[in-house]
């Protein structure tokens, strides 16, 4: 498993999208995703754009208690920097949305929200804030509601790792430090779940998640074979894409080393190891 989805620079987003459906899984029916909403015809976008189907319903997840019928959603990646620019380039995102609605006030203001998700706590974004006469109110753990004369949108900013772990650990597990406890919690909660769509989500966020940790992955995977092979089947797709691209790399091995013991051509090589010759193109092109 330490082998499976090597990566330079991780691709956080897809986990985080992933993500958020899973926290708000219970008012699934209730919320609409559109993942990087293009704000124009050229590409300016926002991460998650989350539409509320009906005014009157409650969004059970406290992350959701902002909510109105429009919300922002931007998340920033453990190596990203999250300053006062960073909150006023997502208040623009929101004023473009709302400014780009096809009839005048199709998009209210007092209808728009603004969620900024990041990993740890954003002290210097903070401080800039109350500089400029904003407030700032922890009013769950790790989310903070900012209000003032100066906010032009019911905004939240989260710090994923503040969470309560009971109730987040999916957010939580998008860490470059996930703690062992959150993962087990998470793998635990999300075997049970059967729905496609759920299961993609769950394989986005384990891929990110399994990227950044692979030592306490590969740890819990030696220790527990029960957790080893919950992960082995939420993360099938996966495993199988690894054990097929080995078996091809095995194979190009070895019609490479016959044809240098041979001095036979690949054609050759391939018809007497009985490959099928739909298969033989992709292995030539490899050669």
């Amino acid at each position: 498993m330490a082998d499976i989805l090597e990566a330079v620079n991780i691709q956080w987003h897809p986990g985080f999208y992933g993500a958020a459906e899973l926290e708000f899984l219970s008012n699934k029916g209730d919320l609409e995703f559109q993942r990087e909403f293009n704000l124009s015809k050229e590409p300016i976008r926002m991460d998650l754009l989350i539409i509320k189907k009906l005014a009157d319903v409650q969004i059970e997840n406290e992350l959701g208690h902002i909510f109105k019928k429009y919300n922002v959603a931007e998340f920033k990646s453990p190596d990203d920097a999250l300053s006062i620019d960073d909150y006023y380039k997502t208040v623009g995102y929101a004023c473009l949305y709302k400014g780009l609605g096809e009839t005048v006030d199709q998009i209210p203001a007092n209808e728009l929200t603004i969620s900024i998700f990041r990993e740890s706590y954003p002290r210097e974004m903070f401080e800039a804030m109350k500089n400029l006469g904003m407030e700032i109110k922890e009013r769950y753990p790790g989310i903070y509601y900012i209000s003032g004369k100066q906010v032009l949108f019911d905004t939240q900013i989260v710090v994923t790792k503040q969470l309560d772990k009971e109730t987040h650990r999916i957010l939580r597990i998008l860490s470059k430090h996930v703690r062992e406890e959150d993962v087990r919690a998470f793998v635990e909660k999300a075997v049970q779940m059967s729905e496609p769509g759920d299961r993609n989500n769950v394989d986005a966020v384990l891929q990110v998640s399994v990227s950044a940790n692979k030592e306490i992955y590969e740890a819990i995977r030696r220790c527990d074979k029960v957790m080893c092979e919950a992960l082995r089947e939420l993360m099938k797709e996966d495993f199988e894409k690894q054990e097929q691209e080995t078996k091809q790399e095995t194979l190009l091995e070895t019609i490479k080393n016959l044809m240098d013991t041979t001095k036979w051509t690949a054609e050759q090589v391939m018809a007497a190891m009985k490959i099928p010759e739909a298969d033989r193109g992709k292995y030539i092109a490899k050669l």
